[in-house]
C-alpha cells in the first residue's frame, strides 16, 4: 500500500525576480527560514546536479541525515530537488513569477510512503511538509527586510 504526501504554498515577495531565485536556488539559505534545518553545506557550483549535505531535526530533536540533489535549474523561472538520503525521500519545486510588486514563488513537496512507512510516517510526514511551506512568510520576511 503507497500513500502520497504532499503540500504546496505560495507567497509574494516584494523584490525582483534575479533576488528570489537566487535566494531560493540554493539550499544554503534554507537555515534562515527553514528552522528544521540544523545544517546545510553546498558540495559544487549552482546547477543541476548540485548536491547538498543536510541535516534536518527528527523525532525526538535527533539529527536526521537528509542530503539532497537539484534536479532541474532554469534560473529566475523554476528550481526541483530530490531527497538523496534520509527516512522518507521527497521531491521539493520552487516556480517563480512576477507578481504586482515583486515576485510570486510556489514551493511544493511531495513522498510516496509504502509499506510501514505509509501506516507508520504518513501523519508525522505530512505535518512537517506542511510546516515547510508554512514557512513561507518568514523567507518572505527575510528578503523584505534584506
Amino acid at each position: 500500500m503507497a500513500k502520497q504526501v504532499a503540500a504546496s504554498g505560495s507567497v509574494v515577495i516584494a523584490r525582483p525576480i534575479s533576488e528570489v531565485f537566487a535566494f531560493f536556488s540554493d539550499a544554503e539559505n534554507d537555515p534562515k527560514w527553514r528552522s528544521g534545518v540544523k545544517s546545510i553545506r553546498r558540495l559544487g557550483e549552482l546547477g543541476v546536479g548540485t548536491q547538498y549535505e543536510q541535516t534536518v531535526a527528527g523525532p525526538g530533536g535527533r539529527s536526521i541525515s537528509a542530503d539532497v540533489k537539484v534536479t532541474a535549474f532554469e534560473p529566475e523561472w523554476h528550481v526541483a530537488f530530490e531527497a538523496t538520503s534520509g527516512p522518507v525521500r521527497p521531491h521539493g519545486d520552487y516556480r517563480f513569477e512576477a507578481a504586482d510588486g515583486g515576485t510570486k514563488v510556489t514551493f511544493s513537496l511531495s513522498a510516496e510512503l509504502s509499506g510501514l512507512k505509509a501506516v507508520l510516517m504518513a501523519g508525522m510526514v505530512q505535518k512537517t511538509m506542511d510546516g515547510e511551506v508554512g514557512a513561507l512568510p518568514k523567507a518572505k520576511a527575510h528578503l523584505e527586510s534584506a
